[in-house]
C-alpha cells in the first residue's frame, strides 16, 4: 500500500501548494508577487539591505502608519530595486525604477515619492517596466496582509 493513498486528499493538496497557500501576496497589473512585509521601524529601517539577489517574482511590502510623503535610499543594498509607491486606496502615485545598489553609507541619495503614500513596494529592478506599470495602477493584496482603516 502506497502512504499517498493513507493521506486525505486535502493533506497532499496542503503539502504539495504550501507556497501557493502562503497568503503574503500583492498583486499588481495581474502578476503576483510573494512579499516579506516590513510594518515597524525597524522592518523597515532594514528593507532588503546586505541582500545578494531577489527572485523576480518575490519583494518586500513596506506598511506605514500614515499617508504622507516617503522618501527610500539604497544604504547597503547590493541589488537595483523598482521603488513603487502606492497610496491608501492602494493606487500607484510614484515611480522609482532601475534604482542602482549604493555603497556609500549616508552619502547615498534618498528616492522620494512624488505623492503622499502609504504602502512602498519594493521588487527587482525591470518588473516596473515589464508590466508597463502607469501611475493610479491598483495593488491588490493577499489574504495576510494587514490592511488598514
Amino acid at each position: 500500500m502506497s502512504l499517498f493513498r493513507s493521506i486525505p486528499l486535502l493533506a497532499l493538496v496542503l503539502i504539495s501548494g504550501c507556497a501557493s497557500a502562503d497568503g503574503r501576496w500583492v498583486e499588481l497589473d495581474g502578476q503576483r508577487y510573494q512579499v516579506e512585509l516590513a510594518q515597524d521601524d525597524n522592518t523597515r529601517a532594514r528593507g532588503l539591505m546586505f541582500r545578494d539577489s531577489l527572485e523576480p517574482d518575490h519583494g518586500m511590502l513596506f506598511i506605514h502608519d500614515r499617508q504622507e510623503p516617503q522618501a527610500y535610499w539604497m544604504k547597503n543594498c547590493k541589488i537595483a530595486l523598482d521603488i513603487l509607491y502606492f497610496d491608501e486606496q492602494r493606487k500607484l502615485v510614484s515611480q522609482q525604477r532601475g534604482v542602482p545598489p549604493c555603497s556609500a553609507g549616508n552619502a547615498c541619495p534618498a528616492y522620494p515619492s512624488k505623492a503622499p503614500a502609504r504602502y512602498v513596494l519594493e521588487l527587482s529592478a525591470g518588473q516596473a517596466a515589464k508590466l508597463e506599470l502607469k501611475d493610479g495602477t491598483e495593488l491588490g493584496f493577499g489574504p495576510d496582509i494587514p490592511t488598514l482603516h
